[in-house]
């Protein structure tokens, strides 16, 4: 996984902070924390769609945000485990495994 992805990665987890802070987030720096990860998500995300599709980028980053805030809910919140919803994270997961497998296979036939 080269640097770009790696950035792709760490946006969805910066999503996932500031989705949870919107929800959460009562005090000023729970506020200015969620401002701050809202900034950093959206900077990696469109530094990423310099150099890949913005489709796939933006399909990427929102199918790990999805999974990653559901699981946060899940193990720090309290949400309920309902085995239909995970299973459906799993194939969300798989559809977003799979673009970024056929985005590998694209770049290297550009070069």
């Amino acid at each position: 996984m080269n640097k770009i992805w790696i950035s792709v990665v760490i946006a969805a987890f910066f999503e996932v902070g500031w989705v949870i802070g919107m929800k959460h987030a009562e005090g000023f720096l729970e506020w200015g924390g969620t401002i701050i990860a809202i900034i950093i998500s959206f900077y990696l995300i469109i530094m990423a769609g310099r150099d890949i599709a913005v489709g796939t980028v933006y399909a990427v980053f929102v199918g790990l945000g999805t999974a990653g805030t559901v699981l946060a809910e899940i193990i720090l919140f309290g949400a309920p485990v309902i085995p239909a919803k995970l299973a459906l994270i799993v194939l969300l997961l798989s559809g977003v495994i799979s673009l970024k497998m056929l985005s590998n296979e694209q770049e290297k036939e550009v070069l």
